[in-house]
């Protein structure tokens, strides 16, 4: 299934509200006592799921990267003062 079927709103939903529609979407499934009628939800539902997915990775890759990012500048923050001193001392030889 892919994305470009979903309604186009989806792309500027955050997690909580996809989560909390499918969360509605999957109780009225639930209460739905013929399941002929259920079939376009179900597939609905699980196209938002397949959203849900892609944007949960995309927003794990996203904190990833900052992570390894400020972790980068502290280390070159911590070191960049040692590096100075070992330079120093060298060219003093």
């Amino acid at each position: 299934m892919k994305d470009k079927n979903l309604l186009p709103d989806n792309n500027t939903s955050s997690i909580e509200e996809l989560t909390d529609q499918a969360n509605q979407m999957i109780e009225s499934l639930e209460n739905e006592k013929d399941l002929n009628n259920s079939v376009e939800t179900y597939q609905e539902l699980l196209r938002l799921n397949n959203i849900i997915e892609k944007k949960f990775h995309k927003n794990f890759r996203s904190i990833g990267e900052e992570t390894n990012k400020k972790i980068k500048e502290i280390i070159k923050k911590k070191w960049k003062p040692s590096l100075i001193g070992l330079q120093k001392t060298q060219t003093s030889f």
